[in-house]
């Protein structure tokens, strides 16, 4: 179980961008990892955490949602009230918007990832999670 920090679950599917766990930990966070949501959705039971950082990876061989975020989201109501920060490619931002019309993420931030603004949105969120 977590210490005295709050935890920041990590879901990084794809990757291809910087590992901002450095920028996670400075921001006050207790950093934990995973590289499927199937495999997050067991450790949100766990720890519980403040803030998830995860991609919007489009799939458009869903029938029935856009991407994987959708079951993510759906398995955190009635668990766990965590802000959500979602990093996204430009080029799929309608198909993201699909899933902000039934979803709330706390902050939506587009590849390649401006550090300061990312920077902002987690200690946004951790005083959000706090209050």
């Amino acid at each position: 179980m977590a210490g005295s920090k709050p935890v920041l679950l990590s879901i990084v599917e794809l990757g291809g961008y910087p590992d901002f766990t450095k920028l996670y930990q400075s921001c006050g966070y207790e950093v934990v990892s995973t590289d499927s949501v199937r495999k997050a959705i067991k450790l949100i039971r766990k720890h519980r955490p403040a803030v998830i950082v995860a991609e919007f990876n489009f799939q458009s061989d869903f029938r029935d949602r856009t991407s994987s975020l959708e079951t993510l989201f759906s398995s955190l109501q009635g668990i766990v009230d965590s802000k959500v920060i979602v990093l996204y490619e430009k080029e799929y931002l309608h198909q993201y918007q699909r899933l902000l019309n039934r979803f709330e993420a706390y902050a939506s931030l587009p590849f390649p990832i401006d550090e300061t603004a990312f920077e902002q949105a987690l200690q946004g969120a951790l005083q959000a999670a706090g209050s």
